[in-house]
């Protein structure tokens, strides 16, 4: 009898399972909850890779049960969403499922609803098996069973409803022309999920921009600056802590998204919106199992919105705010009010504007469909616009009325121009007067010296008699070197007769062949892919260089035509200077200044020589290629990318200060411009990127992992495509290897450990492991380069290895070598290492 009660027992408990097991999900250990089953309060929904966690949830100090997502094992609970927020389930009667007509469902076990997703299956789908997944991202997707995660033919999704919390790889739509979206709402209190005070979203009015609102009041609390495609342009400190993978999509519908794409999942990081309205970026430190503030916004200081009114600036001074009026503003009352009344004629000539730099621009911009030229002229016009700025990546913005919301930084904003009357500026009529002969009478006493100096020149130049200037150069010379043409160049502009600056000095070819004693060998400096360099003097004892386009070289007048224009019209102390140029006959020649230390790794690659680069030396180094690479892609009148900055094209001066030379492959960006696509490959393996050796796809980037190259090169002292230990086949790779180690310092060069400045040689490797990710999104641009390499305390992203291309291992390591792969039927033009 007790074996047959035992057997029916267990009969019994069988059936009772067999049963339940469609109603009663076992859903500790999985991702999914099908149609059919349900979450009772107690059991989770885990993420595949174990990164978040769903389920029912009570704040501290309160029975109310609320569905969520959480990380998952943390100590402490972060809640990235909450589905029932405003109508919490009171006890352990909690469930959560899949209802009859496809939407989420939170109830309790009486059947009572307290929340639904609302969003019912269409009549294709309605008969469909439906799931919900929990995705390693945070997104909780419901869909068909054969779409079981995949986002994008979701039926419904979390991250297109979201809570507080924004979390990277997630999109978040804007319908721009709705205005201001609220897509991220506060918590009431700390404890209370239900919906609070504060609201964060997108700003559409000029060009994009976050903007945190007191919902109660509709008063603006903080906002971002516009996005010019690269930042938002009120928080100069993303340069370095967001703007890795940060974007603007355009998508289908009329709709766009902001998406923060974050390569490196192991690095746990959000966006919040707390509670008390404070915006901030948090990062989760494994070690010390705690979130990190890595932004925070707004602070009590001049971050707050309008701190110091309509028509006035907030500067930091000793981190206190303070406030001042614009120029051609008065304090009235209280306000900033204009000085004098703008005159506002047809033609706006009795008007001006001022320059008030490295701001945050004005709230309230409208976009003016203008170019760079127009913008100022067409606000002249207009009678109600009272100030203007051009960006890069947005184009022509206007203000009428009162700006709003400018704070001035200490390094970073932007330029506005600011309208003001004439008596303002300090242009009275016969004020110009003056202005006008004094201009004149300078002008002329200008010209005579210059005629003087001419005089005086031509006469120790004897050998020139007929100038080398007066060869014409066919119009093929100016096209670019992928055969399109170079804008706004012709050939007066290259003779100096342009509006670019005084004429380039022209040498004909017997003074240059007397300066370098007949190009002797003992005069030469070395040889490039553009031709050998020889040492001159010129009659007056000026030491140059002079470049001279060999007959056998790879390179031709496009490239010399390239370097001489690019390097007339820059000007910085991190760029070598161009004396003066010849084109006479079939010779081409460039004249630069004289670098007694010649190409820097004529010391870093010799054993001999390379003890003389002390970790002082090789910093500076670092930081004056890192500037000179800034100027070139965002300060300079011209976008520049160099295309092959590499160790033999870093000059060192005689107080081993670097110069970046070799302009031949450069390319000039328009304004707008972000990158573009090449078919003649140029450059030097080992230090292309490898998305421009790949695809010809070339960008600021392309230059930011050059450098990240040099920068590993500079700090080990070995060449990258020389260098060969047993378990790497080149310099990134092992550099990769020792920073998954945990032992970054072991790159160091022996000659320098003991003595460098650890700290500061380990930031620079960090920096350097930012550059060559092969992602290009991920790699940082050159000015945050500079300020991570300039900061003392700059909290540094996790860099990451992950290869977007489409090349296999073995390819990835020829390219980091600097071997030639076949890539596709791109022409690839390749230059040498050597040395100047």
């Amino acid at each position: 009898m007790l074996i047959q009660n035992m057997a029916h027992l267990i009969i019994t408990f069988i059936v009772v399972s067999i049963y339940l097991t469609p109603v009663f999900a076992q859903t500790n250990s999985s991702s999914r909850l099908n149609q059919g089953q349900v979450l009772r309060d107690g059991d989770t929904l885990v993420s595949p890779q174990q990164v978040f966690e769903l389920g029912f949830f009570s704040p501290l100090n309160s029975n109310l049960k609320y569905v969520g997502i959480w990380y998952y094992g943390h100590q402490n609970r972060t809640v990235a969403w909450v589905a029932n927020r405003d109508n919490p389930v009171s006890g352990n009667s909690g469930v959560f499922r899949i209802g009859s007509n496809g939407s989420l469902v939170v109830s309790d076990r009486n059947g009572v609803v307290y929340w639904t997703s609302n969003r019912s299956t269409d009549g294709n789908n309605l008969n469909a098996n439906l799931t919900v997944m929990l995705m390693d991202s945070g997104n909780l997707i419901l869909s068909t069973v054969g779409n079981a995660g995949d986002d994008s033919n979701a039926i419904w999704q979390s991250c297109h409803h979201p809570t507080d919390t924004y979390l990277p790889n997630l999109r978040v739509y804007l319908n721009l022309t709705n205005g201001i979206t609220r897509d991220f709402v506060s918590w009431k209190t700390e404890n209370d999920p239900s919906t609070g005070n504060y609201s964060m979203g997108i700003d559409p009015q000029g060009s994009p921009q976050i903007v945190v609102l007191n919902d109660t009041s509709n008063r603006r609390l903080w906002r971002s600056g516009h996005w010019n495609n690269q930042i938002f342009t009120g928080v100069p400190q993303m340069r370095s802590l967001l703007q890795f993978g940060f974007r603007l999509v355009q998508a289908n519908n009329g709709l766009m998204y902001f998406i923060f794409n974050n390569a490196n999942t192991s690095l746990l990081m959000r966006f919040l919106i707390q509670w008390n309205g404070v915006v901030q970026q948090l990062s989760y430190d494994t070690r010390i199992s705690q979130w990190n503030v890595m932004l925070s916004q707004p602070t009590s200081g001049c971050e707050t919105y309008n701190r110091c009114g309509n028509n006035g600036v907030c500067r930091r001074s000793n981190a206190a705010p303070v406030c001042n009026c614009m120029q051609g503003f008065d304090q009235s009352n209280g306000r900033c009010v204009r000085r004098s009344q703008l005159a506002c004629d047809s033609n706006g000539t009795n008007d001006g504007f001022v320059q008030l730099t490295d701001v945050k621009l004005p709230d309230f911009a409208d976009l003016v469909g203008a170019s760079r030229d127009d913008c100022e002229s067409l606000c002249l016009r207009n009678c109600s616009c009272n100030a203007y700025t051009y960006l890069n990546g947005i184009g022509c913005l206007s203000w009428a009325g009162d700006l709003i919301d400018v704070e001035q930084f200490e390094q970073g904003g932007e330029t506005l121009y600011i309208r003001l009357a004439d008596s303002d500026l300090g242009r009275t009529k016969s004020s110009s007067k003056t202005v006008v002969i004094a201009v004149t009478v300078t002008g002329a006493l200008i010209l005579v010296v210059i005629a003087w100096f001419l005089w005086r020149y031509r006469q120790k130049l004897k050998g020139c008699q007929s100038p080398c200037g007066e060869t014409k150069i066919p119009p093929s010379v100016f096209e670019a070197s992928d055969g399109q043409q170079i804008p706004g160049e012709t050939s007066e502009h290259l003779e100096g007769e342009g509006k670019d600056g005084p004429p380039l000095p022209l040498f004909s070819s017997r003074v240059l062949e007397f300066a370098t004693d007949g190009f002797a060998n003992k005069n030469k400096l070395g040889q490039g892919g553009f031709g050998p360099v020889h040492k001159g003097i010129l009659p007056g004892g000026q030491e140059v260089a002079v470049k001279r386009l060999s007959k056998t070289s790879g390179q031709g007048l496009v490239e010399f035509k390239n370097e001489m224009i690019l390097i007339a019209k820059l000007q910085h102390r991190n760029l070598v200077r161009l004396l003066g140029y010849c084109i006479e006959g079939e010779e081409r020649m460039l004249v630069y200044e004289y670098m007694p230390n010649k190409s820097l790794d004529s010391f870093l690659f010799d054993e001999t020589k390379k003890a003389e680069l002390d970790w002082k030396k090789r910093f500076n180094i670092i930081e004056g290629i890192a500037r000179g690479l800034l100027y070139l892609h965002r300060d300079s009148r011209l976008r520049i990318i160099h295309r092959d900055l590499k160790v033999s094209n870093i000059l060192l001066d005689e107080e081993m200060n670097p110069k970046i030379s070799d302009f031949g492959m450069a390319r000039i960006f328009g304004g707008n411009q972000n990158e573009a696509n090449t078919n003649r490959v140029v450059g030097t393996y080992g230090y292309m990127s490898p998305e421009y050796a790949m695809e010809g796809l070339f960008s600021v980037k392309s230059d930011v992992y050059s450098f990240g190259v040099l920068l590993l090169e500079i700090i080990s002292g070995q060449r990258n495509n020389s260098f060969r230990t047993p378990d790497s086949t080149n310099l990134i790779r092992h550099a990769w290897k020792l920073w998954k180690e945990g032992k970054p310092e072991e790159l160091i060069d022996p000659l320098i450990l003991d003595s460098c400045n650890k700290t500061e040689a380990l930031q620079c490797i960090h920096v350097a492991m930012l550059c060559v990710q092969s992602s290009a999104v991920q790699r940082p641009t050159m000015s945050s380069v500079v300020f991570m390499l300039e900061g003392e305390n700059t909290s540094l992203p996790q860099p990451n290895e992950l290869d977007m291309t489409s090349l296999n291992s073995a390819e990835m390591d020829l390219l980091m070598e600097g071997r030639e792969i076949n890539v596709s039927s791109n022409d690839v033009t390749i230059t040498e290492v050597s040395g100047r």
